[in-house]
This record gives structure tokens, C-alpha cells and sequence, in this order.
């Protein structure tokens, strides 16, 4: 299928293979099956890596340039340039579901139709979006905070970065379309590569020709165009230069509107879309209640978010990997086997994670003082301690990223929506401004007839603590919620209504 060897040095691969090997002599998982989930996880792993590192370069390059004010602009711009991920992402859940049945049933036409239809949706979805942020850029940033200053820098990034919300939308749509023809490699060596491509464009564009924040948010855009062209162009010739042949080509001018794809990829993909969703809009009054406690706490919380991406770079290849692997085998009726894998795939994602964990963990001071050439201008303790309680946190993901692929695999996308919905808004979001503010109920009474005085609650700011226990509630809830929903099993059945005619079966 390809020209080059997909085994080749990779530390990050032989950490994960040794992970799999580790856990398979435990009796943990299966060996075959470690194999299966380490070869199509790697590459997604290695991609996150790559994405989320020039997400935290981008930051420091801007910390470095212009100061921890240029941090927490580009941090509040930020929760906007993810509505992209949501968008995109929301119809890439359809679109993996749809690819991975219908490649594990060699039913390449209707391949084809999910991929076109997904492009149609993401542009639909992604432009006026685009038209938004160019048009009122200053009023949407300064919804968050209202320090001039920071709002200025982050109005200046949005406009920019907001121009490749289309692009990054479709990346999502090519890189998931791989993923679900059990080939992560191809997605991987495209989107580093544009990550790559990202942080040297970044660094001329920001220090070469002093343009700062927009410096960043231009070398965004470009690096997105250039991935979103790559992936077109392999996926309509079949091939890539350097990467080799695949087993399917898509028609561009083939159908784009097909009812019943847009229908299967809308009651997939809006429960993603929301799932997706709940972060990002929850990072809106997540930010503005950061910012209460001034902008340096602000800064450091970024950094801490950056560094969050970068370890939970294993959900990107775990989840992925059950949503291929699993769907496949849902494609042909087994199953067992799907449930199997998805059981340990989680057992392997949880203990990757914990690697990813320890390893920040160790070096978060190092870590934090990458972000400024001036220590005394950024709270570094408060940034090193929120890292520890990102690093107890994220291992929970493992468990959370693992069940959420699996139920995407089936169709079986609310139950991710809910678990995410309530480990925000419910519980994260409370936490982060019981730390910025407490909270004050006062007494309630005497009530009517009883005579009884309900007392009031004060609770008094919980300081960084609130942030701390945020981190954990946000990735518990989900990780208990997605859990709970794939040990009843139900997504099997869900899953019937999805696949191109295959028999429902149990191995």
C-alpha cells in the first residue's frame, strides 16, 4: 500500500509498542490486537505530538516576542479558533463511522459518497464562521476579558486565524477518512508535516519580520491551506509522492448532496458536534473566570492548557484507533470482537497516558520557563502546580478517550455529548469560580407558618485549589459517563442501523 516503511525509528512509536508489549505479558490484552491498536494509534499519537507542540511554540514564540500580555490574548482568542475542531470535528465523527463500515465491508462507492457529502457540510458549517470573526473581532474577544491591551492583541489574532477555520475543518475530514481505512500513517506524515511547516513559518513570520500575534495567526493560515490541499490531492489520485499508493480514490465530481450520507453523517456527527462543542464553548466563561484573578494567572493557565494538549496527545491516536478498529469490525457483523477491542484499547490508553503523565510531571518547571525569557514577569509556581494537576487529571482521559471512540465507532455518539456536558458545565466550571469568587447564599426565612430560617452558605474563595479540582472533574465525569455506557453494550445494537447491509452477528 505504500512505498515507504511505516516502521521506521520513532520514539514514540517504540514507547508505545513497548507499552502494548508490557500489557500484553500481563494477560492485559491481546498481542495481535496490541498490534493492530499500536500500528494505527502511532501515527495519530506522533501527529498530536507534532500539532500540539506547535501549539505550545506558537505561545511561547508570542511569550518570548511580545510578553505574557500577547499569552493571554492569543489564550482568549483561542476557544474561537476551536470552534473550527468542533465543526470540523462534528461532521469527522460521521465521517469515520461512515469510512470504517464501509471500508471493512468493501464498499468503496458509498466510501466515496460520506467523504464528498462531509466536505459539503464542514464548508457549509465552517464559512460563516470565518465571515464572522473578520467582521467583528474585538466585540467577540471582548466578551472574555477587559484588559484593552489583551483584547487588542486578541482581536488582531482572530481576524487573521479565523481565515483558516475552513481549512482546519477539512483537514479533520481527510485525516479522519485515512484513519477509518486503517491507515494512520498517511495522516500523520501530512498533518506533522504541516505542523513542521507551521512553527518554521511562525518563527520567521514573528521574529524574521516582527509581525508579533498576526505573524502567528498568518503562519496558521498558511500551514492549514497546505494540508487541506495535500490531503485533496492524495485523496482524488490515490496517491502521495513520498507516501505511496492507496486503496481507494475518491471522485470529486461525484455526487455531493446525497440525502440519506448527509442524514447518517448529521445524527452521527451533531451529537459529536456537541460533545466537541461543550468544551469550547465552556472554555468562554472557563477564561473569563481565569481572568479574575489577574492577567499573570491568566498567562500561566494558557501554558498549563498547552502542555494539557501536548499529554493528551495519546486520546488522539486511542480514540481514533477504536473508532476504526471497532467500526470495522462492527462492518462485518463481529461483534465480540469489536467489544474486545474496545475493552482493551482503553486498558491500553490508560497506560500510555500515565507515561505521558509522569514524564510532564517530572519536568513541568523546565517545562514552564521555555514560555518567557523573562521568569519574573509570569507566575511560574502558580503555572508549575496547575501542570501537577493536569498530570493527575489527564490520566483519567485514557479511560474517557477510549470508551467515547468505540460508542463514535457504532453511531452511538450522545452519551460522549452528555458526559462531557456534565463534567463542565456541571462540575468544572462551578469549581474553577468557587476558586476565583466563593460563594455567597444568604439565609433564606423565617419561612411562613414554620417559623424555620434556612441558613445561609459562605464559602470563601477557594484560590488555585478551584482550578486544580476543575482539571479533575472535567476528565472524571467523562471518563465514569462514557465508561458506564459501553459496558451495557447497547452501542452493539445502535450500530446495526449504520452498517451497508451486513448481517448483525456475535463472531
Amino acid at each position: 500500500m505504500v512505498l515507504v516503511s511505516r516502521r521506521s525509528f520513532n520514539p514514540i512509536r517504540l514507547c508505545i509498542y513497548w507499552i502494548g508489549l508490557a500489557l500484553a505479558r500481563l494477560g492485559l490484552i491481546d498481542p495481535e490486537r496490541a498490534q493492530r491498536t499500536s500500528d494505527l494509534a502511532w501515527p495519530r499519537v506522533v501527529t498530536g505530538v507534532a500539532r500540539m507542540s506547535k501549539n505550545a511554540v506558537d505561545v511561547a514564540m508570542v511569550g518570548v516576542a511580545v510578553g505574557s500580555t500577547a499569552i493571554a490574548g492569543v489564550g482568549f482568542a483561542s476557544p474561537f479558533w476551536g470552534l473550527a475542531f468542533a465543526l470540523g470535528g462534528g461532521v469527522a465523527g460521521g465521517t469515520i463511522a461512515l469510512v470504517s463500515q464501509r471500508f471493512g465491508a468493501n464498499s468503496f462507492d458509498s466510501l466515496g459518497q460520506a467523504v464528498r457529502s462531509s466536505t459539503l457540510l464542514v464548508l457549509v458549517l465552517t464559512l460563516p464562521v470565518t465571515a464572522l470573526f473578520w467582521t467583528y473581532p474585538t466585540e467577540l474577544i471582548s466578551l472574555i476579558g477587559n484588559d484593552p491591551e489583551t483584547i487588542a492583541i486578541g482581536a488582531d489574532y482572530l481576524q487573521i486565524v479565523g481565515l483558516g477555520i475552513p481549512f482546519a475543518g477539512l483537514n479533520l475530514i481527510g485525516s479522519r477518512t485515512f484513519v477509518g481505512m486503517d491507515d494512520a500513517w498517511t495522516p500523520m506524515v501530512v498533518r506533522a508535516g504541516g505542523a513542521v511547516a507551521n512553527i518554521g513559518l511562525n518563527a520567521v513570520l514573528i521574529f524574521g519580520f516582527g509581525l508579533g500575534v498576526e505573524g502567528a495567526a498568518l503562519g496558521t493560515v498558511l500551514a492549514n491551506v497546505v494540508v487541506s490541499a495535500t490531503f485533496a490531492i492524495g485523496l482524488v489520485a490515490g496517491w502521495l509522492p513520498g507516501v505511496g499508493t492507496f486503496p481507494v480514490s475518491v471522485d470529486p465530481f461525484g455526487s455531493y448532496v446525497h440525502g440519506e450520507t448527509v442524514r447518517n453523517l448529521t445524527k452521527i456527527g451533531l451529537p459529536v458536534l456537541g460533545s466537541k462543542s461543550v468544551w469550547t464553548v465552556a472554555e468562554f466563561p472557563m477564561l473569563a473566570i481565569v481572568a479574575l484573578f489577574g492577567p499573570q494567572i491568566v498567562a500561566a493557565y494558557v501554558i498549563a492548557r498547552r502542555i494539557w494538549g501536548l499529554m493528551n496527545t495519546p486520546g488522539w491516536g486511542f480514540g481514533l484507533a477504536a473508532s476504526s478498529l471497532v467500526g470495522q469490525e462492527l462492518g462485518v457483523g463481529h461483534e465480540g470482537l469489536a467489544e474486545r477491542y474496545g475493552r482493551e484499547i482503553i486498558r491500553y490508553a490508560v497506560a500510555v497516558y500515565v507515561v505521558s503523565a509522569v514524564l510532564v510531571f517530572v519536568f513541568a518547571e523546565p517545562i514552564v520557563l521555555l514560555f518567557t525569557d523573562d521568569p519574573a514577569e509570569l507566575s511560574v509556581p502558580a503555572a508549575v502546580s496547575l501542570i501537577y494537576a493536569a498530570c493527575l487529571a489527564i490520566v483519567l482521559k485514557g479511560v474517557s478517550t477510549g470508551a467515547e471512540g468505540a460508542l463514535k465507532a457504532s453511531g452511538d455518539t450522545k452519551w460522549p455529548f452528555y458526559s462531557q456536558l456534565v463534567g463542565m458545565f456541571g462540575l468544572a466550571i462551578p469549581l474553577a469560580y468557587l476558586g476565583a469568587a466563593g460563594l455567597t447564599i444568604p439565609a433564606i426565612g423565617p419561612i411562613p407558618v414554620l417559623g424555620v430560617t434556612i441558613p445561609g452558605v459562605d464559602i470563601a474563595p477557594l484560590g488555585l485549589l478551584g482550578l486544580y479540582l476543575s482539571f479533575i472533574a472535567e476528565t472524571a465525569a467523562p471518563a465514569v459517563i462514557n465508561y458506564y455506557r459501553f459496558s451495557t453494550g447497547h452501542w452493539k445494537a445502535i450500530s446495526r442501523g449504520y452498517r451497508p447491509g451486513a448481517a448483525p452477528s456475535d463472531d
